[in-house]
């Protein structure tokens, strides 16, 4: 992997955001010597689900000697504390890799802060539809886990949609306006290609390009959804309190005209507060010139790179999707029109990540299961790993390669 700088980008300033990752860890940690006593008499209330491995700690915790226990917890949690610490500065202080200087795609249309990207190669083209508040480029990550130009290579002419941040026009869009720039988007490829397109669309990418097909079903060949939302109370709904935080986060989106990448970040830390800890301690254990570690801060800089959230597609999705369910009640409307899964009468592959924190199987499973005839894939992975894990390749591109290839060749 190349490891050319790209000064314009220095320095780095994440994990985004730094002060919560920080603060979170400590907090934890100090918790974890706060409950010592109560763990140790037994006064600690446990999930029931843990009651048995709760009543072994409690029982050897009783063997202890408190000082020498309080003391020991206290250099766990300065390490564990360091260890993170260790990575996050690696991460800040490693060479920004030119990750971009090997990609395919080539910009063939663009419509305000929009472009749609070719990545060549021959066959059906597939127009691939990301997420809204991420980067583009985790489709296309780095050369061996880049899953658009292994396609392109299997003989298919893979699209990307690069939302790219929002400019001037977009900061007054809602999710119909996306969707007709994606209407404009398939008029595109429609003109340049002589079969008719697949539509893949990727986490909220996928709730798009859904409408859209279901718009444009006679135009599309068929339609692949990957770890793609629907029931946002299955499953253990995201962020529950968000009606109590709309009014702090409306008084955000009146300020930006946008929400920031910063409170996105930290809405999805909110899914799993210990996991930033987590894998900076990892990080901090790999070889800094290995390729694991190049892939980490790739994968890392994608994260930190985040994309605002225009005002009103932020409210649709987060007062509309995650406050009240619209998409499962029938209430998610485009142009005035309901958008129903039940009316697709295409071929539809549905993956739904085995291991997935930020959607939840459960909320992707009932959008396959509103679908006449959707085929299930179950990729042993998480949400980002399906894409661009190790297991990437036998888990997702295999199969939807083979699933594209098995399209009709119809014109």
């Amino acid at each position: 992997m190349s490891r050319q700088t790209m000064p314009h980008m220095d320095p780095r300033w994440g994990p985004r955001p730094l002060s919560l990752h920080l603060s979170t860890a400590m907090a934890g940690m100090m918790s974890s010597l706060a409950a010592l006593p109560s763990a140790r008499n037994g006064s600690l209330p446990w999930p029931p689900e843990l009651a048995a491995a709760a009543a072994e700690l409690t029982a050897a915790l009783k063997q202890s000697e408190p000082d020498a226990l309080f003391q020991a917890v206290a250099a766990e949690c300065q390490t564990r504390l360091s260890t993170m610490l260790a990575g996050v500065q690696t991460y800040q202080a490693a060479v920004r890799a030119d990750d971009r200087a090997w990609v395919k795609g080539r910009e063939v249309w663009r419509q305000g802060t929009t472009r749609l990207l070719d990545y060549g190669g021959v066959g059906r083209p597939v127009l691939f539809v990301p997420s809204l508040v991420n980067g583009a480029h985790v489709l296309d990550l780095t050369p061996d886990r880049g899953m658009l130009g292994w396609l392109r290579d299997q003989g298919h002419r893979p699209f990307l949609v690069d939302w790219r941040a929002p400019g001037d026009d977009e900061l007054a869009f809602s999710l119909s306006d996306y969707i007709s720039r994606l209407r404009d988007a398939l008029d595109v490829l429609k003109d340049k290609a002589e079969q008719q397109p697949a539509l893949v669309g990727y986490c909220m990418g996928g709730d798009l390009a859904l409408a859209l097909a279901q718009q444009r079903q006679g135009d599309i060949a068929g339609l692949a959804l990957l770890a793609t939302p629907w029931d946002f109370t299955a499953g253990g709904q995201q962020w529950p309190a968000i009606e109590a935080l709309m009014p702090g986060l409306d008084s955000i989106l009146q300020g930006f005209g946008a929400l920031p990448v910063d409170v996105l970040q930290a809405l999805f830390a909110a899914l799993d507060p210990g996991l930033a800890q987590r894998k900076f301690c990892h990080f901090a254990t790999l070889d800094p010139e290995s390729d694991e570690a190049a892939h980490f801060v790739a994968l890392e800089d994608w994260v930190n790179d985040g994309v605002p959230l225009a005002a009103e597609a932020a409210r649709d999705c987060l007062l509309g999707w995650y406050g009240n369910n619209s998409t499962v009640r029938g209430e998610w409307l485009i142009d005035g029109q309901a958008v129903d899964p039940g009316c697709l009468r295409l071929p539809v592959l549905v993956a739904i990540p085995e291991n997935d924190r930020i959607v939840p199987a459960a909320s992707a499973q009932a959008l396959a299961d509103a679908i006449p005839q959707a085929k299930v894939i179950s990729p042993s992975a998480g949400h980002i790993g399906m894409v661009v894990g190790r297991r990437g390749k036998s888990g997702l591109w295999q199969p939807l390669s083979e699933w594209l290839s098995g399209l009709s060749p119809q014109t």
